[in-house]
C-alpha cells in the first residue's frame, strides 16, 4: 500500500488521465471520488496523494487538514497538488493557506506533463518510504531501549540480590572475625598470664625473700648484696611494665634530641653486664650520624632488647655488631639507620613473620615474655620510624631501626643546677598527696633523704585543707588517681586557683591516660614506679624549668 498513489481530481478527466500515466510507469494509482475516500486511503497507508486544487474546495477539506494535523511524529506525508495559472490575489491567498495546512506539498501546474508527474510522484514515494524506514528504525531503537531497560532492571535485581548476599556474608565474616579476635585475645591473655605473670612472680620472689632475709641477717655485706638483688628485680619489673605500655602505644614518649653514637657508647658497660662473656660487641658508628628526636630511655631499652635477643640466638658465643649511619629515602625523608646484627642461628620464615607479635617467643618458659621485640616495634612506630628485619637460618639476623632525623632547630634541653644548702640537699616543704599508705611511707622517706620537710594528705580534700591554714608549702607531689571524686588534675587546677604558680608534680602508674590534660596545664607527670633519683630529677626540672601555668 505504501507504493500506491491516491488521485483526487473531481472535475473532468484529470483523475483518469493521471492514473493512466502513472500505471504505464508501473506505479499503482487509485482514483478517489472525494476527500472522504482520500482520507480512508491515507489511513490504509498510501505512499503519496495527487490532488487537483479544486478537489480541496468544500467542507470536506477539513477532514484532510485534520488528518494531516494528527499524523505520527515521524510522518510528514507528501502531497502533490495540481494547480493553475490563476494569479488573482484571492486565489493566491487560498492556495497559500492550503499549502500551510497540508505541510509537505509539491505543486504541478497545468497543462500536466506526464514526465513531470511521474518524476514528482516517484520522488514523493521515495520520501515516504524513507520516512517509514526511519519510523521502523525508531521502533527498533525504542524496542532495543525497552529490552535494555528490562535487562538493566533484571541485572539490577540480580545485583541487589548479590549485594544482599554479600552483606550477609560480610556480616557473617565480621562475626567470625570478632570470634577469632576474641579467641586471639584469650590466647594472648593466656600467654600473658603464662609468661609475664611467671616473670613477675620470680621478681616478687626475689623481693619478698630478700625482705625476709634482711630481717634475719646483720651481715652488712650480705644485706647489701640482697638489697642490690631486690633493686634489680624491681627495675626488671618496671622495665617489663614499660615494654607492655610501649607495645600498646599507650606509653607517652618523652622525646628529646639524642646523639645516637654518644648514647650507644655510654651503654657499653650496660651491654657488657647484660651479655655473656663469650659474646663480643662491635660498634660501627659513623661520626657524622644525624641526631634523632626520640625518648632516650625507650631507645636504650630497644637497643638492650635487640642485644639480649641476639645473645639468646648465640648459644656458643659470637659477635654482636651495632651500627649507625645516615640514610635518605627515595621520597627525600632523612633517617638514621640503627642496626643490630648477630652471628646466631637466624630465623625461619615462620618465626620471622611473627617475631614482632606480642607474647610470641621461641624461648623456654621463664626465659622470655615475648615482649622484647614487640617493644622495639612499638617504640619505632610511635617515634615516627619503622623496623626492618633480615634473617636466614644459620646466617644470623639483622634488625634495623629507621628513626627520623631531628629537626635542625631542635636543641637538647639544658637543665641548670638549683641552689642547695652547704650539704648539697634541697630545702623546703612538700605536700604529699597519696592514698596508699605503704607507697606514701616510702615517698616520705625519699623526700626526707632529699632534705625536704613533708606533710602527708590521703586525698584531695585533705590536701586543700592543708592549704587553707596558710601553711608554707614549696612543692606539691600528688598522685593522679585518688578516691574522693577529685583526681590529681582537678586538684592542681583548684590549688592554682588558690595559690597561683604553686609548683606541682603529678605521678601515676597510668600516666599516659592523663598526658593531654597534664600538658594543657604545663605539668610533667612522674611515672610510677620511680626511684629517688627519678624524684630528684623531677624536682630539679620543676624548679629550673619554665613556670607552670594553665594553657590559655
Amino acid at each position: 500500500m505504501d507504493r500506491t498513489v491516491l488521485v483526487l481530481a473531481p472535475i473532468g478527466r484529470d483523475a483518469l488521465a493521471a492514473a493512466e500515466v502513472l500505471r504505464r510507469s508501473n506505479i499503482q494509482a487509485e482514483v478517489c471520488p472525494d476527500i472522504a475516500s482520500l482520507v480512508a486511503g491515507l489511513d490504509a497507508g498510501a505512499g503519496t496523494a495527487f490532488v487537483a486544487e479544486e478537489g480541496l474546495v468544500g467542507d470536506q477539506a477539513k477532514l484532510l487538514t485534520q488528518w494531516v494535523a494528527n499524523q505520527e511524529p515521524w510522518s510528514d506525508f507528501p502531497f502533490i497538488v495540481l494547480t493553475s495559472h490563476h494569479v488573482q490575489p484571492r486565489v493566491t491567498a487560498w492556495r497559500e493557506a492550503q499549502m500551510r495546512q497540508l505541510g509537505n506539498v509539491s505543486l504541478i501546474e497545468r497543462p500536466l506533463q506526464p514526465i513531470t508527474l511521474v518524476s514528482v510522484v516517484q520522488s514523493a514515494l521515495r520520501a515516504r518510504r524513507r520516512q517509514r524506514e526511519i519510523s521502523a528504525l525508531l521502533d527498533d531503537q525504542r524496542l532495543a531501549a525497552a529490552r535494555l531497560e528490562s535487562l538493566v532492571d533484571e541485572r539490577t535485581a540480580q545485583l541487589l540480590e548479590m549485594n544482599a548476599q554479600l552483606r550477609s556474608e560480610m556480616e557473617e565474616r565480621a562475626r567470625v572475625e570478632d570470634a577469632l579476635r576474641h579467641a586471639q585475645k584469650m590466647d594472648a591473655l593466656g600467654k600473658l598470664t603464662g609468661g609475664v605473670a611467671h616473670d613477675f612472680n620470680n621478681l616478687l620472689m626475689v623481693i619478698t625473700a630478700g625482705i625476709d632475709m634482711l630481717e634475719r641477717h646483720d651481715d652488712e655485706e650480705r644485706c647489701q648484696r640482697i638489697s642490690a638483688g631486690m633493686k634489680q628485680a624491681a627495675q626488671r619489673g618496671a622495665s617489663l611494665t614499660r615494654q607492655l605500655l610501649s607495645f600498646s602505644r599507650s606509653h607517652a614518649l618523652r622525646q628529646e634530641v639524642v646523639d645516637v653514637p654518644t648514647l650507644i657508647t655510654q651503654m657499653r658497660d650496660l651491654l657488657n653486664r647484660s651479655l655473656r662473656g663469650d659474646i663480643h660487641v662491635k660498634l660501627e658508628l659513623s661520626a657524622d650520624t644525624w641526631p634523632v628526636y626520640v625518648d632516650p630511655g625507650e631507645l636504650e631499652i630497644a637497643i638492650l632488647n635487640l642485644c639480649v635477643n641476639a645473645r639468646d640466638a648465640m648459644d656458643s658465643g659470637g659477635m654482636i655488631t651495632i651500627s649507625a649511619c645516615n640514610a635518605v629515602e627515595p621520597q627525600g625523608h632523612e633517617q638514621v639507620r640503627l642496626a643490630v646484627s648477630d652471628t646466631g642461628t637466624g630465623m625461619t620464615p615462620e618465626v620471622k613473620a611473627r617475631v614482632f607479635d606480642p607474647f610470641f617467643t621461641t624461648k623456654e618458659v621463664g626465659k622470655g615474655s615475648g615482649l622484647g621485640l614487640a617493644q622495639v616495634y612499638g617504640f619505632a612506630r610511635q617515634s615516627g620510624g619503622s623496623v626492618e628485619i633480615e634473617s636466614e637460618v644459620g646466617a644470623g639476623s639483622t634488625i634495623t631501626l629507621n628513626l627520623p632525623r631531628a629537626e635542625p632547630s631542635l636543641a637538647p634541653e639544658q637543665v641548670p643546677e638549683i641552689p642547695r644548702d652547704q650539704e648539697g640537699t634541697f630545702k623546703g616543704s612538700v605536700l604529699l598527696v597519696e592514698d596508699d599508705a605503704e607507697v606514701a611511707s616510702m615517698i616520705l622517706d625519699m623526700l626526707d633523704s632529699l632534705g625536704f620537710e613533708a606533710t602527708h594528705a590521703k586525698n584531695a580534700a585533705s590536701a586543700l585543707g592543708a592549704l587553707g591554714n596558710d601553711r608554707v608549702i614549696d612543692l606539691v607531689l600528688s598522685d593522679i588517681m585518688m578516691p574522693g571524686g577529685m583526681n590529681g588534675i582537678e586538684l592542681s587546677e583548684e590549688m592554682w586557683a588558690r595559690r597561683p604558680g604553686l609548683p606541682i608534680i603529678l605521678s601515676s602508674g597510668f600516666a599516659d591516660a592523663f598526658s593531654n590534660e597534664a600538658s594543657r596545664l604545663g605539668i610533667r607527670i612522674l611515672a610510677k614506679p620511680y626511684c629517688i633519683q627519678d624524684l630528684r630529677s623531677a624536682i630539679e626540672r620543676i624548679f629550673t624549668g619554665d613556670p607552670q601555668r594553665p594553657s590559655q
